[in-house]
């Protein structure tokens, strides 16, 4: 018997009705629903005023990391800030233009150059391969800023779901092999925690949701099967890291009525208890992902700009005096 759950906010409801209900997830289903998971190009982008190019980061063994290069039309202001942007999809599916429209916001508000990775999946890849191929592409994407035609100092790693997990794991990782340095990072609704076992876990576990416990728990299992009998590592699962000292300014939110929510919490709980600057925000209502699946939403708009609002007041005080006297 699943445990009682907050209700969902009744605009979401109604949106959810229109979408199949979640439930489990194995390797056949995984198979049938991947290309839906993702969006062309051209889609994604249509109604953007954006310029596009693709690059590649190279990893250790020769391969290369996909990226994607957003660019306002017409070139990035002075001192424009760099996103980079990492996609969700429980780390079994998406591809780097899922949930774009997430950066592109901050493309708009800011003059933000965005760029966007192409890690790997799991099953067929597992283990820390997703989160390195995350590193790999912001050692790119922080060494090419400048020529980019953004601040090498302003570079933001967000990401949604799973990429918000793997954002929060490469920032880790950033921080423990010095470097390159990030100004902040935005963690959406992230997927932090392998062991799946809070209260939020357990109350949309055994009930329909957009994610539930079950698919949780088979993203994670697809991840951990690269690893063997080896300890999980934080930079894989970041709600192992014992500590969240040294971080740049994070912004954490979630819904009140998703499986992450908790972990989320803790998150965030632990950045503070180690002096560090976090904004937290669980929105009452709200499902997993729900301002990227609805962003018509009255929820999603506050949602999103209560986000961009954070955002800004971080890149404010980190522009430099003189491009800030142009702007």
């Amino acid at each position: 018997m699943p445990l009682l759950a907050p209700a969902l906010d009744p605009e979401l409801n109604d949106l959810l009705a229109g979408l199949p209900p979640g439930g489990r997830l194995d390797v056949e289903l995984l198979s049938a629903i991947r290309p839906f998971s993702v969006t062309p190009a051209e889609t994604a982008l249509r109604g953007h005023a954006v310029e596009r190019r693709d690059a590649a980061a190279p990893r250790p063994d020769g391969t290369a990391v996909p990226l994607t290069v957003l660019t306002p039309a017409g070139g990035a202001p002075a001192g424009a800030p760099c996103v980079y942007w990492i996609h969700g999809g429980g780390m079994v599916m998406g591809d780097r233009f899922s949930q774009i429209d997430v950066p592109l916001d901050w493309l708009t508000a800011f003059g933000a150059v965005v760029v966007t990775a192409e890690y790997r999946l799991a099953p067929e890849h597992g283990g820390t391969a997703l989160v390195e191929d995350c590193y790999h592409g912001l050692l790119w994407t922080a060494s090419h800023a400048a020529e980019l035609g953004a601040d090498p100092d302003r570079v933001v790693v967000a990401g949604v779901s799973a990429g918000g997990g793997l954002a929060a794991g490469t920032v880790l990782m950033a921080r423990d092999l010095g470097g390159p340095p990030v100004a902040a990072q935005v963690l959406v609704c992230p997927m932090l925690d392998h062991r799946n076992s809070t209260v939020s876990a357990r109350q949309f576990t055994g009930r329909p949701a957009v994610w539930t416990g079950e698919m949780n728990a088979f993203g994670w299992a697809s991840v951990l099967a690269g690893l063997g009998s080896a300890e999980v590592p934080a930079y894989v699962s970041p709600a192992l890291a014992a500590d969240l000292s040294g971080l740049p300014p994070t912004y954490v939110d979630a819904g009140t009525a998703e499986v992450f929510r908790d972990e989320d919490v803790a998150f965030a709980n632990g950045v503070w208890a180690a002096g560090g600057d976090a904004e937290l925000h669980i929105w009452q209502g709200g499902c997993h992902g729900f301002d990227a699946l609805f962003p018509q939403a009255r929820l999603s708009a506050a949602a999103r700009r209560t986000r961009r609002d954070w955002l800004a007041r971080v890149l404010d005080s980190t522009a430099r005096p003189d491009i800030a006297a142009r702007a």
